[in-house]
């Protein structure tokens, strides 16, 4: 398993860290600040699914006009950790 860390951009978030596994199974996301509620609800709803899945479904979420959200960025970290590994 490795773990990873990812400074986010245009959300309350200020990082998002997480690990995946030898599976590409996403595992123990963790948001640093950010909306308390919705981020642990976010990291409760991809715990064990496979990193492209979560991306699939969390790309491209918009807040209030931002442009972005934090499982949009969530879904960065996730592409950005997919880079790293190839």
């Amino acid at each position: 398993m490795k773990s990873y860390s990812y400074k986010t951009s245009g959300t309350c978030a200020a990082e998002i860290c997480f690990d995946i596994d030898e599976g590409d199974i996403v595992k123990n996301v963790r948001f640093v600040k950010g909306c308390n509620g919705n981020t642990q609800g976010i990291s409760r709803l991809v715990e064990g699914m496979k990193a492209d899945e979560v991306i699939s479904r969390l790309k491209g979420t918009n807040c209030n006009g931002k442009g972005t959200s934090c499982p949009d960025q969530l879904a960065l970290a996730l592409e950005a950790a997919r880079e790293e590994r190839l």
